[in-house]
């Protein structure tokens, strides 16, 4: 028997549900190309720690409504971007009710398990998104040592992982302790405004060292190209680790 996948409205926004009360899309009937969710803007947060035209390579491992992909095809022109979602059925419902788009020279989406198609490519990307999660709200083999070091290998040599981790437990130890020895204590995390998610971003290439206030002019521009507001994210990047003080160090 397939798992349920639900679709609700309320005010004006439409929300996905893989049969539990956990959200798991959100598209705001009005503005169907924005981020609604606030952890998915996090997830962009990125943005900040590289310079424009930064990312040239998009990867995202996990569909959902497809918000993600929404943005980066709209407001991020010269990203190539590849999805893999392993459901069908959310590909589906995905383009008929949140109004993803069909894939183009900009845009393909693999139907395939992540796992799978990871062992299979040589490619590698400047941006990967991780946000996989089955029925249940679990991320199974892809939250192991072994999976993020295979994302690893398949960053460019600027290249960053942002996942979103969601635990019903509210408990992410050993998910940073994995995702802190696959990139060699070059992770960080922070909770989201979402409550029960944390984003948290691993890294490669050239350190990333940035104070406050370059983080805010950059927010700035990137609002101003792209619409989104990554302002209240600055606070939240700074106090991800405990000795960072007004500064980003990654």
């Amino acid at each position: 028997m397939e798992n349920p996948i639900d679709i609700r409205e309320e005010a004006g926004v439409r929300f996905l549900h893989f049969g539990t009360e956990w959200v798991q899309g959100a598209m705001r009937l009005r503005s169907p190309h924005t981020l609604e969710l606030p952890y998915t803007r996090e997830m962009m947060a990125g943005l900040l720690m590289r310079e424009a035209p930064w990312p040239r390579r998009v990867l995202s491992i996990g569909l959902g409504a497809g918000s993600l992909a929404k943005f980066i095809h709209r407001q991020l022109p010269d990203a190539i971007h590849t999805v893999v979602e392993i459901e069908p059925r959310v590909l589906a419902i995905a383009r008929q009710y949140f109004r993803f788009p069909a894939d183009d020279d900009r845009l393909q989406v693999h139907l395939q398990d992540g796992l799978v198609f990871m062992a299979q490519t040589d490619a590698r990307w400047d941006l990967i998104l991780l946000d996989a999660y089955d029925h249940d709200v679990r991320q199974g083999p892809l939250n192991s040592i072994e999976f993020y070091r295979c994302l690893r290998e398949h960053l460019t040599d600027d290249g960053l992982l942002s996942a979103n981790l969601f635990n019903r437990g509210r408990r992410y130890e050993g998910t940073m302790a994995r995702l802190e020895y696959a990139f060699d204590q070059r992770s960080l995390a922070f909770n989201s405004a979402d409550h029960g998610n944390m984003i948290a971003f691993g890294a490669v290439g050239h350190p990333i060292e940035l104070d406050a206030a370059e983080l805010r002019e950059r927010a700035i521009a990137v609002q101003t190209a792209t619409g989104l507001d990554l302002r209240p994210t600055v606070n939240r990047l700074l106090g991800a680790k405990a000795d960072s003080g007004e500064w980003l160090r990654l």
